[in-house]
């Protein structure tokens, strides 16, 4: 037998005269201060060592001379009473058990206590959260072992037992079959706070994010930065990449935040940047928790008068307002799925239905999210920011299986006139289908732009200009749908900027036009002939004339006749032209121009 490398001989496991069998350990060789076993290729008996412990030899020197053996070896007589040997367990290896009891310390089983403590509050604890936004068995952690960066003034087991994680657990799962990081702030560790090692944990998870798109869901309740940090020498800690970084993911991947709790400061500007927040009913939200609010001599206030969820909810902060965490999990994961492709498997909505949202009665109002209703696939539609912009309704959708977005005019509110809030959410929610390739439905019930001193006070003009702006960046095809009015620059901003920027603009019957309302129309263009009647029935009735006029000649069917809008069809078959337009239009790649928001 030769030595297959130079090394050095450690030790001989056996003797000239030895018989040995296959696979059985001749020597022990070392080379880089690493032990190399030499095994036998086969039985036989040795007959000849040529090397001492200590001396080296070389790449192929003769180790030993291995001789077949004469005679078989016998072989011992099988015990009759037990044919079958039971299977002997392998000794348990200290390296890994060290490694599992070191594990144990950062799951909820060995915190008893912080546990209780976060289920009596009818919270939930992080890795609760994690385990039921993700499919099963899927959640990989990283940075499991890292704990708070303050050795100079605790024990290593103290930092052990009680900063697992360094309060943020961090990780990849699979939300329906797909990968997403997923990071969670441990409101049982330092309650939440942001620490040296938990931003070091979360710039490595939003790297790989962006690295390798994955989408990123962040639960963020937490009291932003943490003082006790004091194994690092830094004087203010503002040269931190976290933030930067977790900006950087708008626009390349969804990036969903989930709040219960309390999120204040650093957890609450993350939060912000994120595409979609996801809060419970019993959440506050600030960008200061009441420590810095006194601190800057705002006055004394307790954790729940900051930012609560009703608060949030109506301004826009908050996109989905639920109960409780288990909603906030579900609506994550629905969020998420609208994001992940087309479905091969929908259910279509009862399309007559769609015949009977919009009244027969032109001035009798409705809600538009039944027809919202009506289009999307059972079970897809998720409402964004319902309480805030409440005259334009935003949601995602599926369209036979196809992800979208849908937004609508609300005649419930100013009888569907675009206000300054209505014009921000329908501007943003063009950017967040725009930015995800999702194409966009546009169900339009409007007469226009709201005015008057009061809105114009708002800054009225910067607002709603930021639809058009937001449009003409648009790479994803835009369809539009006509339920009722379709007046002036209101419509027409629900519409791409143009009834013909769509890649499709259709009107149901109901369907009625103009430069402006018709009321309005008919008091400025006839003016004069109201004027020369006296008030009163005579007026009135040449006002419902020249109103009537206005109404046929805006009609849906002279629109279309005039080819300014593309048809007019029966409501049943609204989908039927959006699943055709669907398959026709396509995503863009990115034209590289970049935008200046108005306001």
């Amino acid at each position: 037998m030769r030595s297959p490398l130079q090394a050095q001989v450690v030790q001989w496991l056996v003797a000239a005269g030895d018989t040995v069998a296959t696979g059985d350990v001749l020597v022990i060789l070392e080379a880089m201060k690493m032990e190399h076993e030499i095994r036998s290729p086969h039985a036989g008996c040795l007959t000849e060592l040529y090397f001492q412990v200590g001396e080296t030899v070389g790449d192929g020197d003769v180790l030993v001379s291995l001789a077949p053996l004469t005679e078989p070896v016998a072989s011992p007589a099988p015990d009759q009473s037990r044919l079958v040997e039971p299977p002997v367990a392998p000794a348990e290896r200290a390296d890994l058990k060290k490694l599992q009891d070191r594990l144990a310390f950062t799951q909820d089983a060995q915190r008893p206590e912080a546990v209780a403590k976060r289920h009596a509050t009818g919270l939930r604890t992080a890795r609760e959260n994690i385990a039921d936004l993700c499919d099963p068995d899927s959640f990989v952690e990283y940075g499991a072992l890292a704990v708070a960066a303050q050795s100079r003034r605790r024990t290593a087991d103290d930092l052990m037992r009680n900063t697992p994680a360094d309060g943020m657990v961090t990780g990849i799962g699979c939300i329906h079959g797909q990968r997403v990081v997923v990071m969670a702030y441990d409101f049982t560790v330092l309650a939440g706070t942001q620490g040296m090692r938990n931003h070091q944990k979360t710039d490595r998870m939003l790297g790989v994010a962006l690295q390798n798109k994955l989408p990123v869901v962040l639960f963020a309740e937490g009291g932003g930065g943490r003082p006790g940090d004091v194994d690092v020498a830094i004087v203010a800690g503002l040269n931190l990449a976290t933030f930067a970084s977790f900006a950087r993911l708008n626009g390349r991947v969804p990036v969903v935040g989930v709040v219960a709790g309390r999120c204040f400061a650093g957890n609450a500007a993350l939060l912000g940047c994120c595409d979609v927040i996801i809060a419970t009913a019993g959440s506050n939200i600030g960008m200061g928790g009441p420590a810095m609010v006194e601190g800057g001599g705002l006055g004394v206030f307790k954790p729940e008068q900051i930012g609560p969820s009703d608060v949030q909810h109506g301004n826009g902060v908050i996109d989905i307002l639920v109960d409780n965490e288990a909603q906030a999990v579900s609506a994550a994961r629905h969020y998420l799925l609208c994001f992940q492709g087309a479905q091969t498997e929908w259910q279509a909505p009862p399309a007559e239905a769609l015949r009977h949202v919009v009244p027969e009665n032109r001035v009798r109002v409705y809600d538009t999210r039944a027809a919202m209703q009506g289009i999307a696939d059972e079970g897809s539609l998720l409402h964004l920011r319902n309480g805030f912009g409440v005259g334009i309704h935003t949601a995602l959708a599926r369209i036979a299986g196809r992800p979208v977005g849908l937004m609508a005019n609300n005649p419930l509110h100013l009888g569907g006139a675009i206000d300054a809030d209505g014009a921000d959410k329908a501007a943003r929610f063009m950017q967040l289908c725009n930015a995800h390739g999702l194409p966009i439905v546009s169900l339009v019930d409007t007469p226009g732009f709201m005015v008057g001193p009061d809105i114009e006070a708002l800054a009225q003009v910067r607002h709603v200009s930021r639809m058009f702006v937001a449009a003409a960046h648009l790479r994803v095809p835009l369809l539009s749908v006509v339920l009722r009015k379709g007046y002036g620059l209101g419509a027409m901003a629900m519409t791409g900027g143009g009834f013909h920027e769509t890649l499709s603009t259709v009107a149901w019957p109901t369907g009625e036009f103009g430069g402006m309302g018709l009321e309005g129309a008919v008091r400025l263009g006839y003016r004069k002939e109201l004027a020369a009647l006296p008030e009163g029935p005579e007026r009135e009735a040449l006002f419902d004339q020249l109103l009537a006029q206005q109404y046929e000649n805006g009609s849906a069917i002279n629109m279309a006749a005039t080819l300014e809008i593309d048809a007019v069809i029966d409501p049943a078959t609204t989908r039927d032209w959006l699943v055709a337009g669907l398959e026709a239009g396509q995503v863009r790649p990115f034209d590289g121009a970049l935008a200046i928001d108005t306001w």
